[in-house]
């Protein structure tokens, strides 16, 4: 097995995997190729093709393509149009693929069949993965596979996507995912390559929109419903028994009133818990931080070198890297969530109160999304049909709180906030808790005056398949949970190295002229950006350090916490700074730690971010509108809440 690659032989054969979305189409996916894609248990997670290697048993290599998740040959949804056009042969400069793996939610055939049916009527070669067999049996569905094999007139094999031959080895079920015995029928049913070439059907154009003027390629409904019912009716008798869904956890998860009051406790719990849960490991980093800059200030002589390993990198990448156990638990928990089928009922409990400010429902993934990160978030919003809709998502996605500003946050918490208990709560977590809020409210009021003014359009009801209560996968939250790991030390190890580098060279040079008193940063090329910056910044508080700070943090916020350990570490006269949270606390007014907090739900985005939405939306426009409106709004929320908290503390 080997991972994702875009240096595939352009003779190997070509495999798409195709199926409704949450039929575990990518962890099948992962499971062939040995790749580590993102598997959730809602609609929406893939919105590109993705393409990974494997092996088939002759030894041959074949290139396996992870389409989004589909309905239907007749896309609704920008995403459901890559797959069409990957499997119809319409992405320009790219040949159709040799075969289809048709994957499908052995729980669920009345739903998945139509798409199978659609895909068999194109006359291509193509094998059915009957996926999640695991959890069909245990329900009790009887599924005859020689004669549903039969009826579709394809080879049918069993999987169960999520199940890791390696470990099912060592417990002497090698083949209980049933990974071999699907490649085994693609061998079978692609290799030969003596099937006609396939072209686009005539009554599709090439180069035509992806969704508004595509021709009807199958059976209308109705008759593809009635295709469905005679086949299970034989493979599958006892289909319509067997229940997918437990209506008494639905009747209180989904409960307009109860239902919102359990995901608001869980919400809350969640950022309790990243702060009570993650003392202990922060502390063991804060300490092995220190140990090191102690270790290579004894280990040097004084001079650039010392200064640039000690001030620059330990107390630059020191600083965001103790962070790192909040971000994994908060991720550990959206993780359980979205393996377990909660997230998609969320939006739908919560698709009334998105439509008061004109949203859909179906706005709500992106928008869970961009808690990681806004740049997936918006990625996600291909699903959402109607344009305007899709604009306004992506224009608040950024609103939500990301986890790059979790160490900021975690800083400032740490250092203004007291650690003690109100009730059964921290004060800590209902701080942090209470700053999500403020950037969820912000973001729903933003799609309100939006909605009303610049993207008018009427609301749209959420039409979204809720998938059946699942266990959490070991693997699939353990390998998430790495990702998130790997992408912050990544960019640890990366982004922020480099900047801090940067950042050290700016703050050192040029030296201090003979006589100087102050600190040698003031001298600097930093401290001369932060003195110009501070005539802006300085009616809502921010200090020429804090000012510094925003510079680097535009490539990535998290940054600006390495960035203040930087320059407060060349700033400290007679020592260098190891611990940044009690020094920012003796240094800044309450009043400056609120405003910067304020700055933070509103503050605009990253580089990266404001390239995808440039991306997605084809125009500078929207992406130089998010970036204005967002620091106006930062700037506002920040000089309020500077001048509130003077009022009250003076």
């Amino acid at each position: 097995m080997s991972a994702v690659s875009p240096t595939i032989s352009d003779s190997a054969l070509r495999i798409a995997l195709v199926g409704n979305p949450n039929c575990g189409k990518t962890a099948l996916f992962n499971l062939l190729t040995g790749a580590r894609q993102k598997v959730a248990n809602y609609a929406g997670v893939t919105v590109e093709r993705k393409e990974g290697r494997a092996r088939l048993p002759d030894g041959r290599e074949i290139a396996v393509m992870d389409l989004p998740g589909t309905y239907s040959l007749n896309p609704a949804t920008t995403d459901e149009a890559v797959a069409h056009d990957v499997v119809m042969g319409l992405r320009k400069g790219e040949i159709p693929p040799d075969g289809i793996i048709a994957v499908v939610d052995a729980t669920n055939l009345r739903m998945n069949l139509r798409l199978v049916l659609q895909l068999h009527a194109l006359g291509r070669p193509m094998v059915l993965a009957l996926n999640i067999m695991d959890v069909a049996r245990a329900r009790g569905l009887q599924i005859d596979i020689a004669r549903l094999s039969a009826e579709l007139g394809m080879p049918v094999i069993e999987t169960i996507a999520v199940h890791n031959p390696w470990f099912g080895a060592w417990r002497g079920k090698a083949n209980e995912s049933g990974r071999d015995a699907l490649l085994l029928a693609a061998q079978d049913a692609f290799s030969a390559r003596n099937h006609e070439v396939f072209m686009p059907s005539p009554l599709v154009k090439q180069g035509q929109s992806t969704i508004k003027t595509r021709a009807s390629l199958a059976p209308n409904t109705a008759a593809l419903q009635a295709q469905v019912r005679a086949i299970l009716a034989v493979a599958v008798p006892n289909a319509g028994q067997v229940k997918r869904f437990n209506h008494r956890i639905d009747a209180l998860v989904m409960h307009p009133v109860l239902g919102l009051a359990l995901l608001a406790i869980v919400l809350f719990l969640i950022f309790q818990a990243v702060f009570a849960w993650a003392n202990l490991p922060m502390n063991l980093i804060k300490e092995a931080v220190a140990a090191i800059g102690v270790l290579v200030q004894h280990s040097l002589a004084p001079g650039l070198l010392q200064s640039l390993l000690v001030d620059g990198i330990v107390a630059g990448v020191g600083s965001v890297l103790v962070f790192l156990p909040q971000i994994v638990i908060l991720f550990f928990f959206i993780l359980l969530l979205e393996d377990s089928g909660y997230l998609p009922r969320a939006a739908f409990l919560l698709d009334n109160v998105m439509g008061k400010v004109g949203l859909s429902g179906r706005a709500f993934i992106p928008l869970l999304s961009s808690f990681a990160c806004a740049i997936p978030g918006i990625m996600a919003t291909r699903t959402i049909p109607h344009w305007r809709d899709r604009l306004a998502t992506i224009m608040i996605a950024p609103l939500m709180t990301c986890s790059a500003r979790l160490p900021l946050y975690a800083l400032l918490i740490g250092a203004f906030i007291p650690d003690r208990k109100l009730g059964l709560f921290n004060l800590q977590g209902l701080t942090l808790f209470g700053l999500y809020l403020m950037g969820i409210v912000s973001a729903m009021t933003v799609a309100w005056i939006f909605k009303r003014t610049w993207a008018k359009s009427s609301y749209q009801p959420l039409m979204l398949e809720l998938p059946p209560y699942r266990l959490p996968n070991l693997r699939n939250l353990l390998l998430g949970l790495w990702q998130r790991v790997q992408i912050f030390i990544q960019r640890v190890g990366t982004i922020i190295f480099a900047l801090m580098v940067v950042l050290w060279f700016l703050a050192t040079f040029p030296s201090p002229p003979d006589g100087a008193t102050d600190a040698a940063i003031q001298y600097s090329f930093a401290g001369m950006i932060g003195k110009a910056l501070e005539v802006v910044f300085a009616p809502i508080g921010f200090n020429w350090q804090i000012s510094i700070a925003l510079v680097p943090g535009m490539a990535a916020r998290e940054i600006a916490v390495g960035a203040l350990g930087t320059v407060y570490s060349l700033s400290a006269t007679g020592q260098t700074a190891q611990a940044l949270s009690p020094l920012i606390a003796k240094s800044w007014s309450t009043a400056t730690a609120y405003s910067l907090l304020a700055w933070y739900v509103f503050a605009p985005q990253c580089i990266s971010t404001l390239a995808v939405v440039k991306r997605e939306t084809n125009s500078w426009r929207h992406p130089l509108l998010m970036a204005g409106y967002l620091f106006a709004l930062a700037y506002a929320a920040a000089f309020i809440t500077y001048r509130a908290a003077l009022a009250l503390t003076t």
